[in-house]
């Protein structure tokens, strides 16, 4: 248990140095036969009758990948730099960055490399008491670029999805300046909820709310949008002055509305608004002409 202990602090502290690259020199270039591309290691510690444990600090220049294979007793890789390959035979690829831990299992099949746009490294933490690792065919040139240019494309489509998300939020304040409550309708998730600054409340309330003209959201001065997409899900952030009419009043208000999107059937639904209250003055122009 003592050996244990010793041994996962050490892979901690190894760790956490290794969020500076520096710490680390990139050794040799490796001259073995069991990767593509330019490879340098640097052992840092040979196992021994105390700890059977190998720890070898890998660096990939961009594009460098290692061949498949498989660690009888499974490793761990502490990733120091850069963004990477991860894959498991018959599972889709990981991309893979400075600071994930990533458990290789015993006796899988499996690569990892360096992305073509990226250096790439990590420490390798392999125990060795079932044997070396089994080396085992190449990946070749036509998968790594294939997953090179599926990458590219859901770039592509993130993007895309962004500036839907963007227009969508843009009409849905149209929507509620015109109390258009049939298109606001169908943009709701049944389960919606809405925070105001007077109090929150679910998707019915807030369509009576703005068709009764409780609230009327009249004009909406958007000054910056921020979206982060986590796969079916989007939250937007909007920067804005909103003219609002409240139990006939008119006022302005500087907010940071925090919307959030979640993809169904194919379709975007809003699933939450939030108004927070920006402590910056207005810089819409409320003058009247």
């Amino acid at each position: 248990m003592k050996r244990l202990l010793y041994t996962i602090a050490l892979l901690v502290t190894l760790s956490a140095q290794a969020q500076d690259n520096t710490v680390f020199p990139k050794g040799e270039i490796s001259t073995t036969d069991n990767h593509t591309g330019i490879v340098w290691l640097k052992e840092l510690n040979t196992p021994d009758t105390i700890f059977n444990l190998s720890l070898a600090h890998a660096s990939f220049a961009p594009g460098a990948k290692l061949d498949w294979h498989i660690h009888p007793a499974g490793q761990y890789l502490l990733i120091t730099e850069g963004t990477g390959y991860y894959q498991e035979k018959g599972k889709p690829v990981q991309i893979v960055h400075k600071g994930d831990v990533i458990k290789c299992l015993p006796g899988v099949e499996h690569w990892h490399g360096a992305t073509q746009e990226s250096d790439f490294g990590y420490i390798g933490a392999t125990p060795t008491q079932k044997g070396k690792t089994i080396w085992l065919k190449r990946v070749t040139d036509e998968e790594y670029k294939a997953l090179q240019q599926k990458q590219d494309a859901a770039s592509v489509n993130d993007k895309n999805e962004e500036q839907e998300i963007i227009s969508l939020s843009k009409r849905k304040w149209d929507w509620m300046a015109e109390k258009n409550i049939d298109s606001l309708g169908n943009l709701f998730a049944d389960k919606s909820m809405f925070v105001h600054m007077g109090g929150s409340w679910g998707r019915q309330q807030e369509l009576n709310t703005i068709k009764s003209g409780g609230i009327w959201y009249k004009k909406a001065a958007i000054y910056s949008v921020v979206v982060n997409m986590f796969g079916n899900t989007a939250i937007l952030l909007n920067d804005i002055d909103l003219e609002a009419v409240v139990g006939g009043n008119t006022v302005t208000n500087p907010f940071m509305v925090t919307e959030v999107y979640v993809k169904e059937k194919g379709k975007w639904k809003m699933g939450s608004l939030t108004f927070s209250r920006l402590l910056r003055p207005v810089k819409m122009n409320t003058n009247k002409q």
